[in-house]
């Protein structure tokens, strides 16, 4: 274990004692956020992120030293295990090279080599590779020629069979094969093309961009590779790996042993040609893409993680008696009323959409409503129709003289998921799925994270390919980030669903149900304590979850906030010097803020956990979410043709991606915010800027109502926006002697080559102005729009190139996003 936690500390650049710490924390079966969060003196304070990363390392390193007895063990059967090659197999810390170290050894099929072998041509070869004389080989090879024998007739026959077992040597030799698989990396260009025969298919559309395609398989950023490996599975284009084939064959020659004298040095380009067309190239190609691919998922995977965190941390609303409504055209809008508590209360059906359009109904309905629920939110989703009903709806709340009822659109993702799923059925099992619907948007609005745990991450929607991805690692990646996010947070022990008492650290799917079994027949939990009556929950549950699950209003008011049970001596602790109660304690600053963390440790208890429960007495089961608030779309703008460029909206980020934002204006139909135009600065990673729920201002730069395509700019609107280019209506004119006259705004400027000056630049890959020369630039050191006296940001770096047919127009990314290439 020692030399696994040294490799560990080698690879992520992490201090030794927290990297010991945290295996021996994981070894005895402690949860990451329990680590985290309650072990911050045995760990040196690592963070979730650093903790799973060792946690993912020493999965791997635990599966490559049973890999690696085995191989071991295998070879020694075969009596081929020599000090040397042990040594080189217990110095393999990947499982690449261990794989390609036993190659040789590893049962195989019949091949042209193993024929050869048993046609006893290896004594051949030897002695070819050996010879000093210059002489021919053929004249070698006549002692073993046997007439009528297969692969023995003649003397070029018995060479040819040497050459095949010469391929193969060089094919599993395992420094070989680290070499080329390194230079297929480093070089290797990635071709696509369009199949001849799917050119007229309509999905081939999809992967225009990449209809002639080529880039260095090192640059190609990962959403690229997925795109591509995507068109390649559904037969749409043809892709392969290519080098320098003549340079490699050239080095692999250089490799083989053989003395000067040998005349078989003057076969061996054909042999070592063989060797890499046949044996070394298809299966070193397959492993660097199969590397490629791996890397392109883990960027998506952390895409979407990126994006779910902030979904699933969005502000919550709070208690407050609201009305869900699912928008429908045909079947009319779901209503459902949940009291504060989130429980059902009401369900009804409105029409004040086209084609009923029953306006007056519609409006006795909400009456009636109203006047039976003291309803303090309307919460709409922002599918189809969403926009109509809302304007409906508001409209409604104006006439009525309701105007302090709040109206906001909540994000349908996952909502129709939930209403046909298992848990669904069990919580409402008479109701139809869209009365589901409609109390998943108002429970949504309550509080999202309660409310989203019960569906499945992945049907959300917020990540970029992730069809295309490794299932499994996205599946335990999202979970990671729902268990993270629910922790962080903390459940409330007697009102949370199973589903979400599931993500708790220590508890687990059977364990909730229990739990929710057991507070059903025995009442409300008064105390921490009483999870130990829970069948099946024991001390080892009680030590990971306990410090994650709050009961309000009991009989202990730690039990209320994140501070562990097992911390409770050092509140008391606290309170016998600070001669206060608990609930004096609690929420006085004035005397917490006086108090020495290092006061009150001891054996157990560093300094951090005391300053973590003093911080917890100040402000007990603190949310870390921010403050609700609701956003507001541009009234009398419910549908893309609405849209005019030039207007500016408010709108919501939907999803992150590696080449932008999508955002929603209310019109049913996100628009791109592309990477360029998030800000005057360079951005290297949207995700740094931008998050999913954030609210954000944007300004329309183009509408296609044809593609249903919407760009947008969040720049175009902060400070400092550069001057648009065009013509100065002060600029005098020029004389008959200036330069000939630009054509039309984004037209090609005119040939100067008789001039003998270069042709003009190509359009701008955004399909955007380009700017011009003369516009006005900030004083020396500052950014456009960066006040006199404000910190000196970076330098901006330049924008990032275009790879070969890279998709990066507004129009190839939206065709791209709204075909399904996520």
């Amino acid at each position: 274990m020692e030399l696994l936690v040294d490799r560990i500390c080698q690879e992520l650049a992490l201090p030794r004692p927290g990297v010991a710490a945290v295996t021996a924390l994981l070894n005895e079966g402690n949860t990451v956020p329990f680590i985290a969060r309650y072990r911050k003196e045995a760990t040196g304070s690592l963070d979730e992120v650093a903790i799973r990363a060792i946690e993912e390392r020493l999965i791997y390193f635990k599966e490559l030293l049973d890999r690696r007895e085995t191989v071991i063990k295998t070879i020694d059967k075969q009596g081929k295990l020599t000090p040397e090659l042990r040594g080189r197999i217990e110095a393999a810390w990947s499982k690449t090279e261990l794989e390609d170290l036993y190659l040789p050894y590893k049962p195989k099929k019949r091949t042209k080599a193993t024929d050869a072998r048993e046609r006893g041509l290896e004594p051949l070869l030897d002695a070819l590779l050996a010879d000093t004389s210059g002489a021919d080989p053929l004249m070698l090879a006549a002692a073993y020629v046997k007439e009528g024998a297969e692969g023995l007739e003649t003397p070029s026959q018995c060479v040819e069979g040497a050459g095949h077992i010469l391929a193969e040597r060089l094919a599993e030799d395992a420094d070989v094969r680290a070499w080329l698989r390194q230079v297929f990396h480093d070089t290797g260009l990635l071709h696509a093309e369009l199949r001849e025969e799917r050119k007229d298919a309509s999905e081939a559309l999809r992967f225009k961009p990449y209809w002639q395609f080529q880039e260095p398989l090192r640059k190609m950023p990962g959403h690229r590779i997925l795109a591509v490996r995507r068109g390649e599975k559904e037969e749409i284009l043809t892709v392969k790996l290519t080098v320098d084939r003549e340079k490699l064959v050239t080095e692999l020659v250089s490799r083989v042993k053989v003395e000067a004298g040998s005349a078989y040095r003057n076969l061996l380009h054909d042999v070592c040609g063989d060797a890499f067309d046949r044996l070394l190239a298809p299966t070193l190609e397959t492993d660097v893409r199969v590397e490629a691919k791996k890397k392109a998922d883990l960027e998506a995977i952390k895409v979407f993680q990126t994006n779910l965190d902030h979904l699933l941390l969005a502000p919550p609303a709070g208690q407050l008696c609201t009305l869900g409504v699912d928008p429908g055209i045909r079947t009319g809008c779901k209503l459902a009323v949940i009291n504060r508590l989130g429980q059902f209360m009401e369900t009804a059906t409105i029409y004040p959409l086209e084609p009923k359009r029953d306006l007056e109904g519609s409006r006795a309905v909400l009456e009636q409503i109203a006047a039976r629920h003291p309803v303090e939110a309307i919460a709409i989703g922002n599918g189809t129709g969403g926009r109509e009903a809302e304007a409906f709806i508001r409209e409604w709340l104006r006439d009525s003289g309701r105007d302090a009822v709040l109206c906001v659109s909540v994000s349908e993702a996952g909502a129709s998921v939930y209403s046909a799923s298992e848990v669904a059925r069990e919580e409402f099992p008479e109701q139809d799925v869209t009365v589901r619907g409609a109390i998943s948007i108002a429970r949504r609005f309550q509080d999202p994270l309660a409310e989203l745990v019960k569906v499945e991450p992945k049907s959300i929607g917020v990540g970029q390919y992730q069809h295309d991805v490794n299932q499994t690692a996205l599946k335990k990646g999202l979970d990671e980030v729902v268990e993270s996010c629910v922790n962080r947070v903390g459940v409330d022990l007697n009102s949370a669903s199973y589903r979400l008492l599931s993500y708790v650290a220590g508890i687990g799917e059977s364990l909730a149900k229990n739990i929710v079994q057991h507070r059903f027949a025995n009442g409300a939990f008064r105390h921490r304590e009483q999870l130990m009556d829970v069948p099946r929950f024991g001390e080892k549950a009680f030590l990971q979850a306990a410090g994650f699950l709050r009961i309000r209003d009991g009989e202990n008011p730690l039990d209320a906030s994140a501070v562990h049970p097992e911390s409770y001596p050092v509140v008391q602790r606290i309170c016998q010097v600070t001669g206060r109660t608990v609930p004096e304690l609690v929420g006085n600053d004035a005397v917490l803020d006086g108090l020495d963390p290092a006061t009150f440790t001891d054996a157990t208890f560093g300094v951090e956990t005391v300053r973590d429960i003093i911080a917890e007495l100040k402000k007990p089961g603190r949310d870390p979410r921010q403050r609700f608030e609701a956003v507001t779309f541009r009234e009398g703008v419910h549908k893309p043709s609405d849209l005019e460029v030039g207007m500016e909206l408010q709108g919501i980020v939907t999803n992150v991606t590696d080449f932008g934002a999508f955002v929603d204006v209310g019109v049913h139909q996100d628009g791109l915010v592309h990477l360029s135009e998030i800000s005057h600065q360079y951005v290297k990673n949207p995700a740094d800027v931008l998050s999913v729920g954030q609210a954000v201002r944007v300004k329309v730069l183009a509408v296609d109502l044809q593609s249903k395509r919407i760009g947008l700019s969040i720049k175009a609107l902060l400070p400092g926006a550069p001057r648009q280019a065009g013509p100065r209506p002060d600029r005098p004119a020029r004389g008959p002697q200036g330069r000939p006259e630009r054509g039309p705004q984004g037209g090609p400027r005119p040939d100067r080559r008789p001039e003998g000056r270069r042709e003009g630049r190509p359009a701008n890959p955004e399909g955007g102005a380009r700017p011009r020369s003369g516009a006005p630039r900030p004083p020396a050191g500052k950014p456009a729009g960066q006040p006199q006296g404000s910190p000196k940001p970076p330098a901006p770096k330049p924008a990032p190139q275009k790879q070969g047919g890279a998709p990066a127009t507004l129009s190839d990314l939206m065709a791209k996003y709204n075909r399904g290439l996520r």
